[in-house]
């Protein structure tokens, strides 16, 4: 059985906007390594479409002038990675991408069945209704050290507490935390 992890970047006031967020080399490195330890990606439509269309692109070689060169090795993980796509709305994803309907619980219950190194999930939505449902294995917050104000938070609506235990953390240059979570 392959574990479900979940990864995301916030910010100190609980604020989970990619735009909110300060990128860097280390941080990109992070991010594909936690990529490369996953068999799969599992994402809701709308982190997909959003996903697509930054990286995609950037894999195949059309980096923006903007976008820093130390970007391209996590766009490639990405890009290459088996993705699957929660969707009722999205018809034909083609970012090597299957969809997921029908029952959430049980198709991912399915999907954590295989064997494999493990599933990634990202966003907001899904991933709370992944933690609802008690399907998350492990949750990763990367904190970021900035106050946003605004934006969407973590798990706002989330209906019952899910007690977690520190199984890891690690320390940025850049002052940002990854501090990694089991269930208890």
């Amino acid at each position: 059985m392959r574990p479900l992890r979940y990864s995301i970047n916030v910010t100190l006031d609980g604020c989970c906007d990619h735009r909110a967020i300060i990128p860097d080399e280390e941080m990109h490195s992070h991010h594909a390594a936690n990529l490369a330890q996953a068999d799969a990606l599992l994402f809701g439509r709308a982190t997909y479409e959003m996903m697509e269309a930054a990286w995609r692109p950037v894999a195949a070689g059309a980096r923006p002038d903007w976008m820093a060169p130390w970007v391209e090795p996590f766009a490639r993980t990405i890009d290459a990675a088996r993705k699957y796509v929660v969707s009722s709305t999205l018809h034909r994803p083609d970012w090597n991408a299957k969809l997921v309907r029908g029952n959430l619980g049980e198709a991912v219950q399915r999907l954590k069945q295989e064997s494999g190194k493990g599933l990634l999930v990202g966003g907001l939505k899904l991933p709370m209704a992944l933690a609802e449902l008690g399907l998350i294995d492990e949750y990763e917050f990367v904190v970021q050290p900035r106050l946003a104000g605004h934006g969407p938070t973590l798990f706002a609506g989330l209906s019952k507490y899910v007690d977690l235990k520190l199984v890891s953390q690690v320390a940025f240059r850049s002052g940002a935390v990854a501090m990694r979570y089991e269930p208890k």
